[in-house]
């Protein structure tokens, strides 16, 4: 998986004043968790544009200005109510040989026959849970469609890897393919068309019938 490396300063004070004094100067107060004690640090708030908005999924290295750093998931993070803008933001340590839980992005790959027939695609999943070894932590799952037909689904059994366990139920529901309406109404069409055909074909067959019994 990807790192982004967020640099960062230590937080002598974690008082509300302190906290308060750190947003107004663009900084975020954060809390890495996961180690022997929790380690307070800042960072500017322009260094998280990588890591919070953007659907792919990163670890994080936070070096900090006493030269020390820290391998790091993202576990929480606060937004303000109105304007958005983070607020506070806590972080896992990473050990190798430790599992961790996160969430990582799905990216469907291959073509549904059944979307080709018209019908649509809808995604139930776009980001699953996993727990990994750091070092097994993919940057995305795939989801392959290629057998999906019309009213076919993609379970999570499906996509098994040796890598991680999924943590959800095995009946999660990835994605599936529905019936469109446009393609409802054209089996219509072509079921009443088939039906008027079968009409008219046994109309002929009447006329001739008659017509034989005259002769």
């Amino acid at each position: 998986m990807k790192s982004i490396t967020i640099n960062g300063s230590k937080r002598e004070s974690v008082g509300k004043k302190a906290t308060q004094a750190l947003r107004n100067a663009g900084a975020v107060p954060c809390v890495l968790y996961g180690g022997d004690q929790p380690v307070h640090f800042s960072a500017p708030e322009l260094a998280f544009s990588k890591l919070v908005y953007t659907p792919n999924a990163h670890t994080v290295v936070i070096a900090l200005d006493d030269k020390t750093s820290f391998k790091a998931v993202l576990q929480d993070i606060q937004f303000h109510p109105v304007t958005d803008r983070i607020l506070h933001i806590d972080f896992y340590q990473l050990y190798d040989d430790k599992m961790v839980t996160m969430e990582i992005p799905v990216v469907i790959v291959g073509s549904s026959p059944g979307v080709r027939n018209g019908g649509n695609l809808l995604r139930n999943k776009r980001k699953l849970k996993i727990k990994a070894l750091p070092a097994n932590l993919p940057d995305f799952i795939q989801a392959d469609i290629s057998k999906l037909k019309i009213g076919s689904k993609l379970y999570i059994t499906e996509l098994f890897s040796e890598d991680y366990t999924f943590l959800h139920p095995d009946n999660t529901v990835i994605c599936l393919v529905r019936r469109s309406r446009a393609s409802a109404s054209l089996s219509e069409e072509e079921e009443e068309t088939e039906g008027e055909e079968g009409e008219v074909s046994g109309s002929q067959a009447d006329s001739s019938a008659d017509e034989t019994s005259a002769e």
